[in-house]
């Protein structure tokens, strides 16, 4: 009697099981999927969108006919009492508007200051903006750590639901291109949607796993593994320039209204300023609040302060001009007294970024860091959250991103149809499984990897791979339903 050999274990699973990975990760991705493509596509054209909505503040004085810029940081003061300076942006051209940043807390306005009179002409709480908004809304669905968390889950299950949509339309038996490369018309409503959906899937893979992956360092699980991981290596404490999550932010914000109150700044807010931004004088020639016309103190926290502490500023803004730099331009106090000043362009196209530090006496440039300085995994994370934003290579970056996100929203709602047109009655829809499930080596191979590279993805496949074998499927109604028992033939459509 012959012995029957033992089978030998395959590679990779079969097709119906990496079909039913690719549909529930679908259904659970295709919301966050068309949400992000819509935000997203709104996000790439932030520089257009400002400087329209900017306009009405741009080319209002002459040449030469510009306050001095202390007195715009006072009248910005003066409309957001309690308020510290957080950073002075450079106008575009002469003649614009002033934006200052001014903030208490975790609070932070932008304020826009009459460059002819000081007037305040315009005044928005920064995350009140609508492309701060929309930045919200795609990154964290304005839920703060927890929508990070959230995108961040749907990102990393995009990535099984593109891995394994590759897999179902690699061509096995096709004959030409034809539902490959492009979909074909003429064959019907139920060939041309899953054509559709594949053709559009397999063209924008390639950028929507570099888009999913630079996104990853502003999450706040993935950002704060991340950096906890740099920490580790190196040698001294890690600067980045980018945030991992809403509380992180915030955090930088008060960080900044603490070093100005505690170092030089925080008595300008509570002066008794007019609607010009000049301090109101008594009758008898002084100042309200005892404090001299110029270089009076304050005491605020126990500490003496300098009243005109950011009149510096004067100094800093000449020389910040003269070096160029990218647009947005900010320039920030000193953390305390007799510190340097500090600039920065906060340019999308971060390789063009430059960091400055500035001498308080003179405004003399005493350091700059160029992109170029910056350790290695901050260059590499700088290119693809510039790639990210679609400002990278200008504006064929942003029609590469803008192809990407419509090629998205037509695969996702593509799949939306195929689904609601051939599921059965009764039951999600679900492909059945065509055996009992097996272990494939290169399955587990790359769960692995995509575990340790992708936290939450882990997490979540042992969770769902264990609530299905040892709950799921135990529920009778339940594991019809979901297809985990066979009760009619499956007619959803890889």
């Amino acid at each position: 009697m012959t012995q029957a050999l033992p089978q030998k274990r395959k590679p990779w699973p079969d097709f119906q099981a990496v079909w039913r990975w690719h549909f529930y990760a679908g259904l659970f991705c295709i919301p966050f999927v068309l949400w992000l493509a819509v935000t997203g596509s709104i996000y790439l054209f932030k520089p257009q969108i400002e400087a329209a909505l900017d306009r009405p503040y741009a080319h209002l004085a002459t040449p030469g006919a510009r306050i001095a810029p202390y007195a715009e940081i006072r009248s910005a003061l003066a409309a957001s009492p309690g308020s510290v300076l957080h950073a002075y942006q450079l106008p575009r051209q002469p003649g614009d508007a002033a934006q200052i940043l001014v903030g208490k807390g975790t609070g932070e306005t932008r304020v826009w200051i009459d460059p002819r009179n000081g007037k305040v002409l315009k005044m928005t709480p920064e995350d009140s903006r609508l492309m701060t908004t929309i930045f919200h809304l795609h990154g964290e669905l304005l839920l703060g750590d927890r929508g990070s968390m959230a995108v961040e889950l749907a990102a990393s299950w995009a990535v099984v639901m593109i891995i394994t949509g590759l897999y179902l339309w690699w061509p096995r038996q096709t004959q030409g291109l034809g539902g490959v490369l492009y979909p074909r018309l003429g064959r019907g409503s139920r060939i041309f949607w899953r054509d559709i959906h594949a053709v559009a899937g397999v063209w924008v893979s390639a950028t929507t796993i570099l888009l999913l992956a630079s996104g990853l360092p502003w999450a706040k699980s993935w950002g704060g593994y991340f950096r906890e991981i740099r920490q580790i290596a190196a040698s001294a404490p890690v600067q980045q320039d980018w945030t991992t999550g809403r509380s992180s932010e915030l955090a930088k914000r008060a960080a900044l209204s603490a070093g100005s109150l505690a170092g030089q700044g925080g008595a300008m807010a509570g002066m008794d300023m007019g609607q010009s931004g000049a301090p109101h004088h008594s009758e008898h020639g002084g100042q309200r609040g005892g404090g001299h016309k110029s270089g009076g103190w304050r005491k605020r926290g126990g500490v003496a302060l300098p009243l005109d502490a950011y009149s510096g500023i004067d100094r800093m803004v000449p020389s910040v001009a003269a070096q160029h730099l990218a647009y947005p331009v900010l320039i920030t106090p000193p953390m305390k007294v007799g510190g340097v000043w500090g600039a920065q362009s906060d340019a999308q196209d971060r390789p063009l970024r430059v960091n400055l530090t500035l001498d308080p006496k003179t405004g003399a440039v005493l350091t700059r860091e160029g992109f170029g300085q910056k350790p290695l995994v901050d260059r590499i994370v700088g290119v693809g959250i510039a790639a990210h934003e679609g400002q990278l290579f200008g504006w064929p970056n942003q029609l590469i991103s803008l192809i990407t996100a419509t090629g998205l929203f037509t695969a996702a709602c593509s799949a939306l149809v195929l689904w609601w047109r051939r599921r059965p009655d009764g039951v999600l829809g679900a492909p059945i499984p065509a055996g009992p499930p097996r272990f494939a080596t290169g399955l587990l191979a790359i769960v692995l990897i995509l575990g340790v590279l992708l936290p939450l993805l882990g997490l979540t496949l042992v969770l769902v791979f264990l609530v299905e074998r040892l709950v799921l499927r135990h529920i009778p109604g339940v594991a019809r339903w979901l297809g985990l028992r066979a009760s009619a033939p499956s007619t959803a459509i890889p």
